[in-house]
């Protein structure tokens, strides 16, 4: 992977955004000072992109509906050497990616991930953490990698990231990250997170349908095999 130096500032909030006017004040205010929160818009009908507006983001649209989209949207808009990605539903405390960054400035870990852990009863169904564990475990078979979460809140150089040539653009958007990052020989690592009751309704795992064809856009990206290695050039006396 290519690593290029960042300094505490030179860091980007990725925010996919669909319907969270409600959460986006509470997310916004706890962006570290100096770091740029990049709200992405996929389709809000409650004025979420005018609100994140005025509240100093910088708010790219992305029409092509799925978590995926707004994440890659976000990357591509970045011009920043670590790019973090976030929930916009005030479930999770963007004031705490400074500890994920760090990690990745001191080059201890390629990918950091927080590892959410739940701050009451309704934080986290039931059926979202049935679908995460046997996900985890399928990541595991799949690339040796032992991870007790696939959780939204993340850190990782951009450069790197841009790489990885992501193509999902639906729920498996973040697991591919994951698998691709592991068959390219990244180092991965999780770190404990507050995991907080949503404001909202979750779009994806706030019911058994919802989180079923999160699981099966991500049982797909499991089952898509490790890249081919580049064919080596020849030398000139080969």
């Amino acid at each position: 992977m290519r690593v290029t130096n960042s300094t505490a500032a030179d860091v980007d909030v990725v925010l996919p955004c669909l319907d969270e006017a409600a959460a986006l004040p509470w997310v916004l205010e706890r962006i570290p000072e100096g770091w740029r929160a990049v709200v992405v818009d996929n389709g809000s009908t409650d004025g979420s992109a005018e609100i994140a507006r005025e509240l100093g983001a910088t708010v790219v649209h992305e029409p092509q509906r799925g978590f995926g989209s707004a994440c890659h949207t976000g990357l591509l808009a970045s011009d920043a050497g670590i790019v973090c990605f976030c929930d916009c539903d005030a479930s999770l405390d963007p004031g705490l990616l400074p500890g994920l960054v760090r990690r990745v400035e001191e080059g201890s870990a390629d990918l950091v991930l927080g590892r959410r852990r739940p701050q009451s009863w309704n934080a986290w169904p039931l059926h979202a953490r049935v679908g995460n564990l046997a996900l985890a475990r399928m990541l595991r078979r799949r690339t040796g990698v032992t991870l007790r979460d696939l959780g939204p809140m993340r850190a990782a150089r951009r450069e790197a990231l841009l790489d990885l040539d992501l193509t999902d653009r639906r729920s498996g958007y973040p697991l591919q990250m994951v698998v691709r990052a592991a068959d390219a020989g990244w180092h991965i690592e999780e770190r404990d997170v507050p995991y907080l009751p949503r404001t909202g309704t979750s779009k994806v795992t706030g019911t058994w349908r919802g989180t079923w064809h999160a699981v099966h856009d991500m049982r797909a990206v499991l089952h898509q095999p490790p890249p081919s290695p580049a064919p080596r050039e020849r030398t000139a006396t080969e």
